[in-house]
Protein backbone atom coordinates (compact mmCIF):
# COMPACT_ATOMS: atom_id res chain seq x y z
CA UNK A 1 0.00 0.00 0.00
CA UNK A 2 1.29 3.14 -0.51
CA UNK A 3 1.97 5.51 2.13
CA UNK A 4 1.95 10.12 2.31
CA UNK A 5 5.71 10.71 1.93
CA UNK A 6 7.10 13.36 4.21
CA UNK A 7 7.39 16.79 3.03
CA UNK A 8 11.49 17.70 2.56
CA UNK A 9 10.83 20.80 4.40
CA UNK A 10 8.68 22.70 7.29
CA UNK A 11 5.10 23.30 6.57
CA UNK A 12 5.77 27.36 6.97
CA UNK A 13 8.96 27.11 4.63
CA UNK A 14 7.84 28.06 1.37
CA UNK A 15 5.94 31.38 3.00
CA UNK A 16 5.66 33.99 1.99
CA UNK A 17 4.92 32.49 -1.84
CA UNK A 18 2.95 29.42 -0.25
CA UNK A 19 1.34 29.78 3.22
CA UNK A 20 1.26 27.12 5.76
CA UNK A 21 -1.89 27.40 5.59
CA UNK A 22 -2.37 26.90 1.80
CA UNK A 23 0.28 23.63 2.24
CA UNK A 24 -1.69 22.29 5.32
CA UNK A 25 -4.74 21.74 3.22
CA UNK A 26 -2.65 20.93 0.09
CA UNK A 27 -0.55 18.39 1.52
CA UNK A 28 -2.49 17.59 4.97
CA UNK A 29 -5.98 16.97 2.83
CA UNK A 30 -6.06 16.83 -0.88
CA UNK A 31 -2.65 14.38 -1.34
CA UNK A 32 -3.23 11.85 1.74
CA UNK A 33 -6.78 11.62 -0.37
CA UNK A 34 -5.20 10.53 -3.52
CA UNK A 35 -3.22 7.94 -1.81
CA UNK A 36 -5.83 6.76 0.22
CA UNK A 37 -8.41 6.58 -3.09
CA UNK A 38 -5.47 4.93 -4.64
CA UNK A 39 -5.12 2.22 -1.86
CA UNK A 40 -9.06 1.01 -1.94
CA UNK A 41 -9.03 1.22 -5.53
CA UNK A 42 -6.15 -1.19 -6.17
CA UNK A 43 -6.78 -2.83 -3.10
CA UNK A 44 -6.73 -6.95 -4.34
CA UNK A 45 -6.66 -6.30 -7.75
CA UNK A 46 -3.51 -6.66 -10.67
CA UNK A 47 -2.19 -3.28 -9.01
CA UNK A 48 -1.75 -4.36 -5.63
CA UNK A 49 2.10 -5.12 -5.83
CA UNK A 50 2.76 -3.07 -9.00
CA UNK A 51 5.00 0.69 -8.42
CA UNK A 52 3.19 3.57 -8.82
CA UNK A 53 4.90 4.23 -12.01
CA UNK A 54 3.86 0.91 -13.26
CA UNK A 55 0.09 1.32 -12.37
CA UNK A 56 0.16 4.71 -14.43
CA UNK A 57 1.45 3.49 -17.62
CA UNK A 58 -0.75 0.11 -17.18
CA UNK A 59 -3.97 2.18 -16.61
CA UNK A 60 -3.30 4.79 -19.01
CA UNK A 61 -5.93 5.76 -21.69
CA UNK A 62 -7.99 2.68 -20.26
CA UNK A 63 -11.17 4.25 -19.97
CA UNK A 64 -12.23 1.32 -17.52
CA UNK A 65 -9.59 1.91 -15.15
CA UNK A 66 -9.94 5.37 -15.40
CA UNK A 67 -10.14 6.50 -11.40
CA UNK A 68 -7.56 4.44 -10.85
CA UNK A 69 -4.76 6.23 -13.21
CA UNK A 70 -6.09 9.53 -12.10
CA UNK A 71 -5.16 9.31 -8.43
CA UNK A 72 -2.08 7.13 -9.17
CA UNK A 73 -1.32 10.32 -11.26
CA UNK A 74 -1.93 12.44 -8.68
CA UNK A 75 -0.18 10.48 -5.88
CA UNK A 76 2.94 10.99 -7.97
CA UNK A 77 2.45 14.46 -9.88
CA UNK A 78 2.19 15.48 -5.88
CA UNK A 79 5.72 13.59 -4.99
CA UNK A 80 7.04 15.10 -7.95
CA UNK A 81 5.72 18.76 -6.54
CA UNK A 82 7.06 18.51 -3.39
CA UNK A 83 10.52 17.86 -4.73
CA UNK A 84 10.08 20.93 -7.77
CA UNK A 85 9.98 23.43 -4.64
CA UNK A 86 11.97 24.80 -2.18
CA UNK A 87 12.98 27.91 0.35
CA UNK A 88 15.73 28.03 -1.83
CA UNK A 89 14.68 28.14 -5.58
CA UNK A 90 14.76 30.08 -8.06
CA UNK A 91 16.60 29.96 -11.51
CA UNK A 92 17.77 27.23 -12.61
CA UNK A 93 21.50 26.69 -12.68
CA UNK A 94 24.60 25.06 -14.56
CA UNK A 95 23.69 22.89 -17.43
CA UNK A 96 19.95 23.15 -17.75
CA UNK A 97 20.35 26.97 -17.72
CA UNK A 98 22.96 26.72 -19.94
CA UNK A 99 20.63 24.80 -22.40
CA UNK A 100 17.66 26.82 -21.61
CA UNK A 101 19.34 30.10 -22.81
CA UNK A 102 20.60 28.35 -25.77
CA UNK A 103 17.18 27.39 -26.77
CA UNK A 104 15.16 30.23 -25.87
CA UNK A 105 17.61 32.95 -26.04
CA UNK A 106 17.18 33.81 -22.43
CA UNK A 107 16.32 32.35 -19.55
CA UNK A 108 13.36 35.46 -19.06
CA UNK A 109 12.03 33.98 -22.71
CA UNK A 110 11.94 30.29 -21.15
CA UNK A 111 10.19 32.13 -17.84
CA UNK A 112 7.83 33.87 -20.45
CA UNK A 113 6.87 30.42 -22.33
CA UNK A 114 6.43 28.24 -18.84
CA UNK A 115 3.97 31.02 -17.44
CA UNK A 116 2.06 31.01 -20.25
CA UNK A 117 1.79 26.92 -20.62
CA UNK A 118 0.78 27.59 -17.13
CA UNK A 119 -1.95 29.95 -16.62
CA UNK A 120 -2.99 29.00 -20.05
CA UNK A 121 -4.29 25.60 -19.01
CA UNK A 122 -7.80 25.22 -19.09
CA UNK A 123 -8.89 24.17 -15.42
CA UNK A 124 -7.54 22.03 -13.21
CA UNK A 125 -3.83 20.50 -14.48
CA UNK A 126 0.09 21.03 -14.43
CA UNK A 127 3.07 22.55 -16.32
CA UNK A 128 5.70 20.55 -17.12
CA UNK A 129 9.45 21.12 -17.91
CA UNK A 130 11.31 18.09 -19.26
CA UNK A 131 13.89 17.10 -21.26
CA UNK A 132 13.17 15.36 -24.87
CA UNK A 133 16.67 14.02 -26.95
CA UNK A 134 18.46 17.34 -25.23
CA UNK A 135 15.59 19.79 -26.24
CA UNK A 136 13.94 21.13 -22.92
CA UNK A 137 10.45 21.28 -23.37
CA UNK A 138 7.21 22.63 -22.00
CA UNK A 139 4.14 21.03 -21.47
CA UNK A 140 0.58 20.73 -20.01
CA UNK A 141 -1.31 18.73 -18.47
CA UNK A 142 -4.95 17.89 -17.20
CA UNK A 143 -6.57 16.57 -14.45
CA UNK A 144 -4.51 13.90 -12.91
CA UNK A 145 -2.57 13.10 -16.48
CA UNK A 146 1.03 13.16 -16.17
CA UNK A 147 4.03 12.78 -18.61
CA UNK A 148 5.43 9.44 -17.15
CA UNK A 149 2.41 8.02 -18.83
CA UNK A 150 4.19 8.59 -21.96
CA UNK A 151 8.02 7.72 -20.86
CA UNK A 152 8.71 11.23 -20.01
CA UNK A 153 10.62 12.20 -16.95
CA UNK A 154 9.98 15.45 -16.08
CA UNK A 155 12.31 18.24 -14.51
CA UNK A 156 9.75 20.47 -12.72
CA UNK A 157 6.42 20.46 -12.49
CA UNK A 158 4.38 23.80 -11.35
CA UNK A 159 0.37 22.83 -9.69
CA UNK A 160 -2.29 24.75 -11.77
CA UNK A 161 -5.23 23.14 -9.55
CA UNK A 162 -7.08 25.92 -7.60
CA UNK A 163 -6.10 24.03 -3.84
CA UNK A 164 -2.54 24.94 -4.91
CA UNK A 165 -2.91 28.50 -4.30
CA UNK A 166 -6.44 29.55 -4.14
CA UNK A 167 -6.06 30.20 -0.73
CA UNK A 168 -3.03 32.66 -0.95
CA UNK A 169 -3.71 33.95 -4.87
CA UNK A 170 -7.56 33.37 -4.72
CA UNK A 171 -8.05 33.54 -9.03
CA UNK A 172 -4.53 34.94 -9.61
CA UNK A 173 -3.17 32.17 -11.35
CA UNK A 174 -0.26 34.33 -13.23
CA UNK A 175 0.86 35.57 -9.55
CA UNK A 176 1.08 32.19 -8.11
CA UNK A 177 2.85 30.91 -11.47
CA UNK A 178 5.13 33.69 -11.25
CA UNK A 179 5.97 33.31 -7.87
CA UNK A 180 6.88 29.81 -8.12
CA UNK A 181 8.97 29.89 -10.95
CA UNK A 182 10.72 33.28 -9.31
CA UNK A 183 11.09 31.62 -5.64
CA UNK A 184 10.15 28.36 -5.56
CA UNK A 185 10.81 26.48 -8.21
CA UNK A 186 13.64 23.41 -7.48
CA UNK A 187 15.09 22.17 -10.86
CA UNK A 188 16.05 19.19 -10.71
CA UNK A 189 19.40 17.99 -12.30
CA UNK A 190 19.82 16.88 -16.14
CA UNK A 191 20.91 13.23 -16.64
CA UNK A 192 24.24 13.46 -18.07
Amino acid sequence: MFKVQELPYEMSALEPYVSEKTLSFHYGKHYPNYVNTLNKLIEGSEFENMSLEDIICATYNKPDKQAIFNNAGQVWNHEFLWKSMSPQGGIPKGKLLDKIVEQYGSFEEFRKQLRDAAVAQFGSGWAWVYEDNGTIKIMTTANGDTPIARGIKPILNIDVWEHAYYLDYQNRRVEHVEKFIDHLANWQELDD
